[in-house]
């Protein structure tokens, strides 16, 4: 299993990164559609839908949905995806209760929407923005930085949780997760925005601001992780797929990110450290 995991991730690694940081805008939405798309194919299954003609057709009306939405304000979608994500802490919280509300088929196809498309235009909205955060003013720093966020805050939390993880986040949701593991998950997001005010020589307003908006990123990539969690447990299986062998499949991968970018991504539009040229995809 660790050299399947090892061989994955040195073919995913490369391609990952060149799409994300060489590809021109055009490029770099296409790709990351490609991606929502594999990811809408996954949730399918987790919405409940078995068969894979229902699957690709959820999948390819993912895809049609990204190229239908390309006119909307980016910043609408990111302000529906906050309201969003406030509601899906709740259902978290509740959950096994309350289950019985969002538990049918279309319901559930609905949250994909609402969890894959604002990932898509907040990525999208990074890529084609203009970072104004101290020396920094490239906005790939920017998807960078937010990748940095999650994975930090992932790699903080496992080490916390390991040493000190007694009191369970979500037992009911997913009960290897600690408050421990979220504490220090945050801790090393908060050391991470120290280091990245210090070297981009951000003023000592715009590197507490940062903390806070990274701090607020980490903890909402907890919760993307969870929700993804909690509609495994509600379908009954382990992985979201297999299309990544030793890992699981796409939605495995990033659903941490799916709730971190268009939080993040709204954040720094409203401090005016990201702007936009048209204000649309």
């Amino acid at each position: 299993m660790l050299k399947t995991r090892i061989i994955t991730a040195l073919i995913l690694a490369p391609i990952a990164i060149g799409g994300i940081f060489f590809l021109p805008p055009a490029g770099f939405a296409l790709f990351t559609g490609v991606v929502i798309t594999l990811g809408a194919w996954e949730w399918a299954n987790m919405a409940g839908i078995e068969n894979q003609p229902g699957r690709i057709g959820y999948a390819l009306a993912m895809a049609v949905l990204l190229f239908a939405i390309k006119s909307v304000p980016a910043a609408a979608a990111l302000l529906v995806a906050v309201a969003w994500w406030l509601a899906g802490f709740w259902l978290v919280r509740r959950y096994p209760e309350g289950s019985g509300s969002w538990g049918s088929v279309p319901v559930r196809a609905l949250m994909g929407v609402l969890v894959l498309v604002p990932a898509w235009v907040g990525l999208n909205h990074l890529r084609a923005g203009t970072l104004e955060f101290g020396v920094f003013s490239n906005s790939l720093l920017a998807i960078l930085y937010v990748l940095l966020v999650v994975w930090v805050a992932d790699i903080g939390a496992y080490f916390a949780g390991r040493a000190f993880g007694k009191a369970k986040l979500a037992p009911r949701v997913s009960p290897g997760k600690s408050w421990a593991g979220v504490w220090g998950g945050q801790v090393a997001v908060a050391l991470l925005a120290m280091a990245a005010g210090f070297v981009a020589q951000a003023t000592m307003a715009d590197a507490l601001l940062l903390i806070v908006a990274s701090l607020a990123t980490g903890m909402v990539s907890v919760l993307g992780d969870l929700f993804e969690s909690m509609l495994k447990r509600f379908r009954g299986i382990k992985d979201s797929s297999q299309l990544l062998p030793g890992h699981g499949g796409i939605m495995d991968r990033i659903d941490s990110l799916t709730a971190a970018i268009p939080v993040f991504a709204l954040i720094i539009t409203l401090l005016g450290w990201l702007a936009a040229g048209s204000g649309t995809l």
